[in-house]
C-alpha cells in the first residue's frame, strides 16, 4: 500500500473503526486512542498491507487487542489500589516550603529555572547551561541574581524574628 492509499484508507476507516471500538470500549476518547496506535502499527507495515486483503479488519483486530490490554491494566493497578492501603494523612507543605515557592514565582523565569535546576535538582552549572541553552557566564549571571531576589523575598522581618525563634522554627 503507498502513502497515498494509506492515507485514503485511514479517512475512510478511522471514523468507522472509531465508531465500533465505541461501541466496544463504552468511551468514545479510549477508541480513539487505540484505533489511532493500531493505524500507527499499521503504517509501519503499510508495504505488507494489501487494500484486497481487508486491512481495515487488521487494525480492528489491533485496537480491540490493544483496548482488551488496556482494560487489563487498569483492572490489574485497580485490585493493587484497592489493596494498597491509604496513608493515615500526608502532611501538606510547611510555612517555609509555602514560602520559597511564593518567592520563586516572583522571580523572572529564567532566573527561577536557573535557580530550581542547579540547587533543588543539584545540577552543575554547566548542566543547568546545557539544559536551558544559555552560555554558563549568563547562568551564573542568573542564579547570583535569583538568589538575591530570592534573599530579599524571603527575608525575616526584624520584628517578626524573635517570635519565630521563640516558636523554633528558627535557629
Amino acid at each position: 500500500m503507498t502513502e497515498d492509499e494509506f492515507d485514503a484508507f485511514y479517512a475512510a476507516a478511522f471514523p468507522r473503526l472509531t465508531g465500533q471500538l465505541y461501541a466496544f470500549t463504552g468511551d468514545l476518547s479510549e477508541a480513539q486512542d487505540v484505533v489511532q496506535e493500531a493505524f500507527v502499527q499499521a503504517w509501519d507495515r503499510r508495504h505488507k498491507l494489501l487494500v484486497d486483503a481487508a486491512p481495515e479488519a487488521w487494525i480492528r483486530t489491533v485496537a480491540m487487542r490493544l483496548a482488551v490490554s488496556r482494560w487489563r491494566r487498569a483492572k490489574r493497578w485497580l485490585e493493587l489500589v484497592r489493596h494498597t492501603p491509604l496513608p493515615e494523612s500526608t502532611p501538606g507543605p510547611g510555612p517555609e516550603r509555602t514560602a520559597l515557592v511564593t518567592a520563586l514565582r516572583q522571580l523572572p523565569e529564567t532566573q527561577r529555572m536557573a535557580v530550581v535546576l542547579h540547587h533543588l535538582c543539584d545540577l552543575t552549572v554547566e548542566q543547568v547551561a546545557s539544559e536551558t541553552d544559555a552560555p554558563v557566564g549568563t547562568v551564573k549571571a542568573r542564579l547570583s541574581r535569583g538568589r538575591a531576589a530570592l534573599a530579599r523575598h524571603l527575608a525575616v522581618d526584624e520584628a517578626a524574628e524573635p517570635t519565630l525563634r521563640e516558636s523554633g522554627r528558627v535557629r
